[in-house]
């Protein structure tokens, strides 16, 4: 069996060059381009009261598609870039398509939802359906 002489820092090395090259791959826009809207949910014995943050698009943009157990959204943020002088312009805004599919933790009328978008923020109120709201779950104790 061959000797092999070890040289940690040639390892130091090839994992600078690693990480060199996934920023730069995330600085070029091969990754930077994906955008995810936050979301905050809240259940209440009535409704779910979900909020999503949707910033810099208009409500035609947004796709909006709800099942009884689940919200799917999707959409596309459109790059507006101008050159300046020299022909160098710099973003640090986020554009591309996206899609967002939220499981919901109750069965809703998805018949009966209504949906707000103002200053960046979807404001969805999902009526919880009849059978959840009278749910009774008996729990045997051990």
């Amino acid at each position: 069996m061959p000797l092999i002489r070890w040289e940690p820092f040639r390892e130091v090395e090839a994992l600078q060059r690693e990480m060199n090259r996934l920023f730069d791959s995330l600085s070029n826009g091969e990754s930077a381009s994906t955008f995810f809207p936050a979301a905050e949910i809240h259940e209440t014995p009535e409704a779910i009261q979900l909020r999503l943050e949707v910033p810099g698009m208009e409500a035609k943009d947004i796709d909006l598609e709800v099942s009884a157990e689940a919200v799917s959204i999707s959409g596309e943020r459109k790059s507006q870039t101008t050159t300046e002088e020299k022909g160098f312009s710099r973003t640090e805004f986020r554009y591309g398509s996206f899609r967002r599919v939220i499981p919901l933790p109750a069965r809703i009328q998805n018949t009966n939802v209504t949906a707000e978008y103002k200053d960046g923020i979807l404001n969805l109120t999902l009526p919880k359906a009849e059978e959840e709201k009278h749910k009774v779950v008996k729990v045997n104790i051990s």
